[in-house]
Protein backbone atom coordinates (compact mmCIF):
# COMPACT_ATOMS: atom_id res chain seq x y z
CA UNK A 1 0.00 0.00 0.00
CA UNK A 2 1.02 3.80 -1.19
CA UNK A 3 0.07 6.38 1.20
CA UNK A 4 0.34 9.61 -0.88
CA UNK A 5 1.67 12.24 0.67
CA UNK A 6 -0.69 15.23 1.71
CA UNK A 7 -0.18 18.64 0.94
CA UNK A 8 -1.62 20.07 4.31
CA UNK A 9 1.41 18.84 6.27
CA UNK A 10 4.22 21.52 6.18
CA UNK A 11 7.45 21.56 7.89
CA UNK A 12 9.76 24.26 8.59
CA UNK A 13 13.46 23.49 9.30
CA UNK A 14 14.89 25.60 11.53
CA UNK A 15 18.58 26.57 11.51
CA UNK A 16 18.62 26.68 15.30
CA UNK A 17 20.92 23.99 15.90
CA UNK A 18 23.11 24.83 13.59
CA UNK A 19 23.45 28.44 14.87
CA UNK A 20 24.41 26.79 18.76
CA UNK A 21 27.02 24.63 16.85
CA UNK A 22 28.78 26.71 14.38
CA UNK A 23 31.44 23.91 14.30
CA UNK A 24 28.40 20.60 13.24
CA UNK A 25 28.73 20.67 9.51
CA UNK A 26 32.97 21.26 9.51
CA UNK A 27 34.48 17.78 9.46
CA UNK A 28 37.18 18.58 11.71
CA UNK A 29 34.95 19.41 14.84
CA UNK A 30 35.75 17.08 17.80
CA UNK A 31 32.95 15.77 20.11
CA UNK A 32 33.76 14.35 23.62
CA UNK A 33 33.18 10.77 23.76
CA UNK A 34 29.16 11.91 24.93
CA UNK A 35 28.86 14.23 22.17
CA UNK A 36 30.01 17.07 24.71
CA UNK A 37 30.06 20.23 22.25
CA UNK A 38 27.36 18.66 20.05
CA UNK A 39 23.41 20.45 21.20
CA UNK A 40 20.58 18.97 20.18
CA UNK A 41 17.52 20.97 19.00
CA UNK A 42 15.42 19.94 22.17
CA UNK A 43 16.85 20.14 26.23
CA UNK A 44 18.44 16.76 26.70
CA UNK A 45 17.57 15.11 29.77
CA UNK A 46 19.19 12.60 31.68
CA UNK A 47 17.45 9.12 33.20
CA UNK A 48 20.11 7.39 35.99
CA UNK A 49 19.65 4.43 36.72
CA UNK A 50 22.19 0.44 38.18
CA UNK A 51 22.40 -1.94 35.46
CA UNK A 52 24.92 -4.65 35.09
CA UNK A 53 25.83 -3.61 38.27
CA UNK A 54 27.29 -0.06 36.99
CA UNK A 55 25.59 3.65 37.40
CA UNK A 56 24.24 4.28 33.48
CA UNK A 57 22.93 7.45 32.66
CA UNK A 58 20.16 7.69 29.85
CA UNK A 59 20.12 10.82 27.68
CA UNK A 60 16.55 11.75 26.23
CA UNK A 61 14.32 14.45 25.14
CA UNK A 62 11.42 14.62 26.03
CA UNK A 63 9.05 17.13 24.04
CA UNK A 64 5.86 18.23 24.78
CA UNK A 65 2.82 18.76 22.37
CA UNK A 66 2.44 22.26 20.77
CA UNK A 67 -1.00 23.45 20.90
CA UNK A 68 -3.99 20.93 21.60
CA UNK A 69 -2.30 17.95 22.90
CA UNK A 70 -4.38 14.41 21.74
CA UNK A 71 -2.74 12.96 24.70
CA UNK A 72 -0.81 9.97 22.89
CA UNK A 73 2.57 9.61 22.95
CA UNK A 74 5.21 8.93 20.35
CA UNK A 75 9.15 7.00 21.47
CA UNK A 76 11.54 7.16 19.07
CA UNK A 77 14.41 5.24 18.38
CA UNK A 78 17.10 5.94 16.44
CA UNK A 79 19.73 3.96 14.37
CA UNK A 80 23.15 2.40 15.12
CA UNK A 81 24.83 5.75 12.45
CA UNK A 82 21.87 8.15 14.22
CA UNK A 83 21.49 10.04 17.84
CA UNK A 84 18.12 11.26 19.54
CA UNK A 85 19.04 14.62 17.77
CA UNK A 86 18.64 13.17 14.64
CA UNK A 87 15.10 12.92 14.74
CA UNK A 88 14.41 17.23 15.66
CA UNK A 89 12.50 17.98 11.98
CA UNK A 90 10.43 14.45 13.25
CA UNK A 91 9.74 15.82 16.53
CA UNK A 92 8.72 19.37 15.54
CA UNK A 93 6.02 17.56 13.24
CA UNK A 94 4.67 15.50 15.41
CA UNK A 95 4.56 17.32 18.70
CA UNK A 96 2.93 20.05 16.23
CA UNK A 97 -0.04 17.42 15.58
CA UNK A 98 -0.35 17.17 19.18
CA UNK A 99 2.09 14.64 20.04
CA UNK A 100 4.36 13.88 23.36
CA UNK A 101 7.45 12.72 21.32
CA UNK A 102 10.66 11.08 23.95
CA UNK A 103 13.22 9.86 22.02
CA UNK A 104 16.34 8.31 23.66
CA UNK A 105 20.04 8.05 23.12
CA UNK A 106 20.79 4.29 24.13
CA UNK A 107 23.29 2.56 26.69
CA UNK A 108 26.65 3.28 24.46
CA UNK A 109 25.60 5.52 21.83
CA UNK A 110 25.57 9.75 21.22
CA UNK A 111 24.96 11.62 25.10
CA UNK A 112 24.45 8.18 26.99
CA UNK A 113 27.26 6.56 29.08
CA UNK A 114 29.39 4.26 27.52
CA UNK A 115 30.00 1.83 29.50
CA UNK A 116 33.84 -0.14 29.42
CA UNK A 117 32.19 -3.07 30.32
CA UNK A 118 28.41 -4.20 29.46
CA UNK A 119 26.92 -7.46 27.74
CA UNK A 120 24.93 -5.63 24.72
CA UNK A 121 21.43 -7.25 23.58
CA UNK A 122 18.50 -5.60 22.15
CA UNK A 123 16.73 -7.62 25.07
CA UNK A 124 18.43 -5.72 27.36
CA UNK A 125 18.27 -2.05 25.38
CA UNK A 126 14.70 -2.66 25.28
CA UNK A 127 14.08 -3.06 29.15
CA UNK A 128 16.65 -0.06 29.65
CA UNK A 129 14.05 1.88 27.50
CA UNK A 130 10.75 0.61 29.44
CA UNK A 131 12.32 1.51 32.46
CA UNK A 132 12.72 4.75 31.25
CA UNK A 133 9.54 5.14 29.31
CA UNK A 134 7.88 3.71 33.11
CA UNK A 135 9.93 6.91 34.93
CA UNK A 136 7.97 9.20 33.01
CA UNK A 137 4.70 7.77 33.58
CA UNK A 138 3.76 6.64 30.06
CA UNK A 139 1.89 3.42 29.93
CA UNK A 140 0.98 3.01 26.06
CA UNK A 141 3.24 4.51 23.18
CA UNK A 142 3.55 4.45 19.33
CA UNK A 143 6.68 2.97 19.03
CA UNK A 144 9.06 4.46 15.76
CA UNK A 145 12.12 3.01 14.96
CA UNK A 146 14.99 3.66 12.03
CA UNK A 147 17.59 0.94 10.74
CA UNK A 148 18.83 -0.21 14.43
CA UNK A 149 15.90 0.82 15.98
CA UNK A 150 13.97 -0.47 13.99
CA UNK A 151 15.26 -4.00 14.89
CA UNK A 152 15.08 -2.55 18.73
CA UNK A 153 11.11 -1.72 18.05
CA UNK A 154 10.45 -5.17 16.70
CA UNK A 155 11.95 -6.41 19.63
CA UNK A 156 10.08 -3.88 22.18
CA UNK A 157 6.83 -5.44 20.49
CA UNK A 158 7.51 -8.40 21.08
CA UNK A 159 8.71 -8.23 24.77
CA UNK A 160 5.76 -5.36 25.86
CA UNK A 161 3.45 -5.80 23.50
CA UNK A 162 0.46 -4.67 25.77
CA UNK A 163 1.99 -1.13 26.05
CA UNK A 164 2.68 -0.58 22.28
CA UNK A 165 -0.38 0.85 20.61
CA UNK A 166 1.19 0.90 17.15
CA UNK A 167 4.54 0.37 15.83
CA UNK A 168 6.87 1.85 12.65
CA UNK A 169 9.48 0.82 10.83
CA UNK A 170 11.36 2.64 9.19
CA UNK A 171 14.21 1.39 6.67
CA UNK A 172 14.99 -0.81 9.53
CA UNK A 173 18.03 -3.48 9.64
CA UNK A 174 17.51 -7.12 10.34
CA UNK A 175 15.04 -8.09 7.77
CA UNK A 176 17.53 -10.66 6.46
CA UNK A 177 19.70 -12.97 8.80
CA UNK A 178 23.36 -11.69 7.04
CA UNK A 179 24.94 -14.96 9.25
CA UNK A 180 22.35 -17.32 7.77
CA UNK A 181 22.60 -16.31 4.52
CA UNK A 182 26.29 -16.44 4.56
CA UNK A 183 28.31 -13.55 5.77
CA UNK A 184 31.48 -14.51 8.16
CA UNK A 185 31.57 -13.31 11.70
CA UNK A 186 34.28 -10.74 12.87
CA UNK A 187 35.20 -10.96 15.71
CA UNK A 188 35.26 -8.02 18.45
CA UNK A 189 38.65 -7.35 18.57
CA UNK A 190 38.55 -7.06 14.66
CA UNK A 191 35.67 -5.09 14.67
CA UNK A 192 37.30 -2.63 17.32
CA UNK A 193 39.95 -2.26 15.18
CA UNK A 194 37.98 -1.34 11.93
CA UNK A 195 36.20 1.19 14.46
CA UNK A 196 39.23 2.54 15.28
CA UNK A 197 39.67 4.10 11.95
CA UNK A 198 36.31 5.68 11.52
CA UNK A 199 36.73 9.16 10.52
CA UNK A 200 34.28 11.77 8.75
CA UNK A 201 35.66 10.74 5.76
CA UNK A 202 34.80 7.26 5.85
CA UNK A 203 31.46 7.54 7.59
CA UNK A 204 30.84 9.70 4.89
CA UNK A 205 31.81 7.30 2.02
CA UNK A 206 29.84 4.44 3.06
CA UNK A 207 26.93 6.58 3.88
CA UNK A 208 26.78 8.25 0.48
CA UNK A 209 27.18 4.74 -1.05
CA UNK A 210 24.78 3.01 0.78
CA UNK A 211 22.47 5.37 2.54
CA UNK A 212 21.75 8.12 -0.65
CA UNK A 213 22.93 5.99 -3.35
CA UNK A 214 25.57 8.16 -4.75
CA UNK A 215 23.47 11.48 -4.19
CA UNK A 216 24.36 13.88 -1.28
CA UNK A 217 23.39 17.21 0.06
CA UNK A 218 25.50 19.48 2.19
CA UNK A 219 22.94 19.17 5.06
CA UNK A 220 23.83 15.81 5.59
CA UNK A 221 27.43 16.00 6.77
CA UNK A 222 26.19 17.73 9.92
CA UNK A 223 24.99 13.97 10.65
CA UNK A 224 28.33 12.64 9.90
CA UNK A 225 30.14 15.14 11.81
CA UNK A 226 27.96 14.43 15.10
CA UNK A 227 29.24 10.83 14.75
CA UNK A 228 32.70 11.51 13.81
CA UNK A 229 33.57 13.86 16.17
CA UNK A 230 33.09 11.17 18.77
CA UNK A 231 35.85 9.51 17.67
CA UNK A 232 37.95 12.45 16.94
CA UNK A 233 38.48 13.49 20.40
CA UNK A 234 39.73 12.17 24.26
CA UNK A 235 37.59 8.66 25.12
CA UNK A 236 37.32 7.82 20.85
CA UNK A 237 38.36 4.28 22.29
CA UNK A 238 35.23 3.68 24.07
CA UNK A 239 33.31 4.88 21.65
CA UNK A 240 35.04 2.33 19.26
CA UNK A 241 34.16 -0.51 21.50
CA UNK A 242 30.68 0.12 22.37
CA UNK A 243 30.20 0.22 18.67
CA UNK A 244 32.15 -2.73 18.06
CA UNK A 245 30.14 -4.55 20.65
CA UNK A 246 26.81 -3.27 18.88
CA UNK A 247 27.93 -4.38 15.77
CA UNK A 248 28.60 -7.97 17.36
CA UNK A 249 24.86 -7.10 18.41
CA UNK A 250 23.18 -6.69 15.11
CA UNK A 251 25.09 -9.42 13.57
CA UNK A 252 24.26 -12.19 16.13
CA UNK A 253 20.42 -11.26 17.45
CA UNK A 254 18.25 -11.18 14.31
CA UNK A 255 14.84 -10.39 15.04
CA UNK A 256 13.40 -11.64 12.12
CA UNK A 257 12.70 -14.83 12.75
CA UNK A 258 9.99 -13.71 14.90
CA UNK A 259 8.02 -11.20 12.93
CA UNK A 260 4.92 -13.59 12.84
CA UNK A 261 4.81 -13.21 16.82
CA UNK A 262 4.54 -8.93 16.28
CA UNK A 263 1.10 -8.70 17.79
CA UNK A 264 0.64 -5.02 17.30
CA UNK A 265 -0.40 -3.24 14.09
CA UNK A 266 2.94 -2.20 12.37
CA UNK A 267 3.41 0.24 9.21
CA UNK A 268 7.01 -0.72 7.36
CA UNK A 269 8.24 2.57 5.82
CA UNK A 270 10.75 1.69 3.32
CA UNK A 271 12.96 3.87 1.33
CA UNK A 272 13.79 1.56 -2.40
CA UNK A 273 16.94 2.76 -2.77
CA UNK A 274 18.48 1.64 0.46
CA UNK A 275 21.47 -0.49 -0.01
CA UNK A 276 22.28 -1.27 3.77
CA UNK A 277 23.77 -4.74 4.78
CA UNK A 278 26.05 -4.53 7.78
CA UNK A 279 28.48 -7.44 6.73
CA UNK A 280 28.30 -7.36 3.62
CA UNK A 281 32.04 -6.07 3.12
CA UNK A 282 32.91 -9.63 4.41
CA UNK A 283 31.08 -11.55 2.28
CA UNK A 284 31.45 -13.13 -1.06
CA UNK A 285 31.03 -10.84 -4.05
CA UNK A 286 28.20 -13.55 -5.03
CA UNK A 287 26.95 -13.10 -1.69
CA UNK A 288 27.09 -9.50 -1.37
CA UNK A 289 25.12 -9.06 -4.55
CA UNK A 290 22.11 -10.16 -2.62
CA UNK A 291 22.07 -8.29 0.62
CA UNK A 292 20.29 -5.50 1.20
CA UNK A 293 17.63 -5.54 -1.66
CA UNK A 294 14.81 -3.17 0.17
CA UNK A 295 12.32 -3.44 -2.00
CA UNK A 296 11.87 -7.08 -1.54
CA UNK A 297 13.14 -7.07 2.32
CA UNK A 298 10.11 -4.76 2.64
CA UNK A 299 7.43 -6.70 1.18
CA UNK A 300 8.48 -9.89 2.80
CA UNK A 301 9.04 -8.35 6.11
CA UNK A 302 5.50 -6.84 5.22
CA UNK A 303 3.91 -10.32 4.62
CA UNK A 304 5.67 -11.77 7.71
CA UNK A 305 4.46 -9.48 10.55
CA UNK A 306 0.49 -9.85 10.98
CA UNK A 307 -1.58 -6.50 10.70
CA UNK A 308 1.53 -5.48 8.25
CA UNK A 309 1.15 -2.67 6.17
CA UNK A 310 3.72 -1.33 3.44
CA UNK A 311 4.16 2.08 2.79
CA UNK A 312 6.99 2.63 -0.40
CA UNK A 313 9.22 5.13 -1.51
CA UNK A 314 11.09 3.78 -4.41
CA UNK A 315 13.22 7.08 -5.19
CA UNK A 316 14.26 7.27 -1.66
CA UNK A 317 17.17 5.62 0.31
CA UNK A 318 18.16 4.53 3.83
CA UNK A 319 16.42 8.03 5.78
CA UNK A 320 13.63 8.98 3.91
CA UNK A 321 12.99 11.13 7.43
CA UNK A 322 16.20 13.22 6.30
CA UNK A 323 16.31 12.94 2.71
CA UNK A 324 12.75 13.69 2.27
CA UNK A 325 11.15 15.45 5.11
CA UNK A 326 7.66 16.37 3.41
CA UNK A 327 6.84 12.93 2.26
CA UNK A 328 7.97 10.96 4.91
CA UNK A 329 6.76 12.81 7.74
CA UNK A 330 2.87 13.31 5.69
CA UNK A 331 3.28 8.94 5.70
CA UNK A 332 4.02 8.86 9.35
CA UNK A 333 1.51 10.78 10.68
CA UNK A 334 -1.02 9.13 8.16
CA UNK A 335 0.37 5.90 9.92
CA UNK A 336 -0.03 6.45 13.82
CA UNK A 337 -3.91 8.45 13.56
Amino acid sequence: MRIPASAAIFITLTTSALAQDPGATASGAVYGPRLEGFSYAHPVKIHSFTSQRQPIEMAYLDVPARGKANGKTVVLLHGKNFCAGTWEVTIDVLTTAGYRVIAPDQVGFCKSTKPPKYQFSFQQLTNNTAELIESLDVSDVILVGHSMGGMLAARYALQFPQTVERLVLVNPIGLEDWQAKGVPYATLDTAYASELKTSFASIKAYQQRVYYNGDWKPEYDRWVSMLAGMYAGEGKEIVAWNQAQTSDMIFTQPVIHEFGNISVPTTLIIGGKDRTAPGSNRASAEVAKTLGQYPKLGRAAAAAIPNATLVEFPELGHSPQIEAPGEFHSALVEAIK
